[in-house]
């Protein structure tokens, strides 16, 4: 895939063809990101992400040298450039030496299909665990001996174990295990906290639905009766199976946790309208 996949991207507030789109200005040096998700053309839970990218840029000591109110209006002017309507759009904040850059455009985006959403897809469990789970940076050689191994074993998503043999999330995604109405995920200073993953546990709270936090041991895994992901392009997608251990992919309480979710993100589209 290209990384710039529009007709057009913002630099520092500028929009140009994308034809001059620089791949260096994203993957040289260190860059703090976010990736949202466009639906109907409007970016999804845009405050949350937000949030999370000044956060990111926080605890890497970095500057956030445009507010969300002046990428707000980059985001609108490259969607006026564009008639996508369903893609990601990524902001990328990179600091190279003395140079600092902000980049917005749009990327191919690969969802999960109506087949996929039923059935539930296919996990693989992956030894590695981020330098720094809390914030969105970059890492190219992780990235990368993901997607061989999941090339390898045919499968949609890893999910990272670490040194003491826990499962901690994906590696694009948050993991959910369930056992009857109880839900289980890793603690916070595990993760990064994804946005869907914030909306899954706030819907929980407010519908009575218990959640404990904690990581799952590997040999543990057959325990629950079903696992799924929580992620920007994923939203709330069931696993199969997770190397050779099925799962139920129609628990009740998974069917109606995507069905709530679904609900508050067109609320989400409704308050970034206004």
């Amino acid at each position: 895939m290209n990384e710039c996949y529009g007709k057009k991207f913002i630099i520092n507030g500028e929009l140009q063809d994308s034809d001059f789109f620089d791949s260096s200005l994203v993957y040289e040096g260190e860059s703090v990101y976010e990736v949202i998700r466009m639906v109907k053309g409007i970016p999804l839970f845009f405050n949350d992400h937000m949030e999370r990218l000044s956060a990111s840029l926080r605890l890497q000591g970095r500057e956030q040298f445009a507010d969300s109110t002046a990428l707000k209006n980059s985001i609108i002017r490259l969607l006026r450039s564009d008639k996508k309507k369903e893609t990601n759009i990524k902001i990328v904040f990179n600091f190279n030496n003395d140079t600092k850059n902000y980049l917005i455009y749009l990327i191919e985006s690969v969802y999960p299909t109506k087949e996929q959403y039923r059935m539930g897809v296919k996990g693989v469990l992956f030894r590695a665990e981020r330098k720094d789970p809390e914030s969105k940076v970059i890492n190219n050689k992780l990235r990368s001996a993901i997607c061989h191994k999941l090339i390898h074993d045919g499968a949609y998503e890893a999910l990272l174990v670490n040194e003491q043999n826990m499962i901690t999330e994906g590696s694009r995604s948050n993991i959910f295990f369930l056992k009857g109405d109880i839900l289980l995920t890793a603690a916070e200073k595990f993760v990064l906290g994804g946005i869907t993953r914030k909306h899954i546990i706030s819907l929980c709270n407010e519908n009575a639905i218990r959640v404990e936090y904690d990581c799952v041991a590997v040999g543990d895994i057959a325990d629950y009766e079903a696992v799924f992901m929580t992620g920007t392009s994923p939203m709330v997608l069931p696993f199969c199976c997770i190397d050779n251990l099925s799962f139920n992919v129609t628990h009740p309480l998974l069917t109606r946790l995507r069905k709530l979710y679904l609900e508050r993100a067109e609320e989400s589209l409704k308050l970034f309208r206004t």
